[in-house]
């Protein structure tokens, strides 16, 4: 599965791993992505999202409804 928050968009950030001999190879910062489920009372069902824990605190905030409406919005088959 790849790591990118479905909310958020937020991907991995990619760049080098530096030694002690400062030999550089390459590396990926992955967001801290988390399975959440939440209940959609529109539909009467849970829904499975991949958030990052940022995407986390804005479903929080906005609540899933609106969550959901973004998500869709972008494209993204819930």
């Amino acid at each position: 599965m790849s790591a990118h928050c479905m909310l958020t968009g937020a991907r991995p950030g990619f760049g080098n791993r530096v030694s002690h001999s400062h030999r550089r190879t390459s590396r990926r910062f992955d967001p801290n992505i988390q399975t959440k489920r939440y209940w959609l009372p529109s539909e009467g069902r849970y829904i499975r999202l991949r958030l990052s824990t940022k995407g986390i605190r804005t479903v929080d905030a906005i609540g899933v409804e609106a969550a959901v409406a973004r998500i869709r919005a972008r494209g993204v088959k819930v």
